[in-house]
């Protein structure tokens, strides 16, 4: 999975995605419910450490694979959105098979 750009930008954003779900349903409650206010900042610090690698991912498989300013901004989106990166998963292995 690793040895093309577009399996790399996979895996990153299956990294991102996950992260971006315990940050916003694990972390975020856990400092506002149960005063733990350092599972955000490490939870956050990860999250902001992946997204910067799904960037260059996303630019690496892009120059790549020569996809379209449509295609950078959908995956860029996706990645502002919860669960958003699991369904461009579903649908970047929908299109390679």
């Amino acid at each position: 999975m690793l040895k093309t750009p577009l399996g790399r930008f996979r895996a990153v954003a299956l990294a991102e995605g996950l992260s971006f779900v315990a940050l916003l349903f694990v972390a975020m409650p856990l400092k506002y419910a149960a005063d733990m206010p350092l599972a955000v900042r490490y939870t956050g610090m990860t999250h902001g450490l992946l997204f910067v690698l799904y960037l260059l991912a996303l630019m690496e498989a892009a120059i790549a694979l020569r996809w379209s300013f449509g295609r950078v901004a959908m995956a860029f989106g996706a990645s502002l959105v919860p669960f958003g990166n699991f369904l461009l998963d579903a649908k970047l292995r929908k299109d390679t098979q």
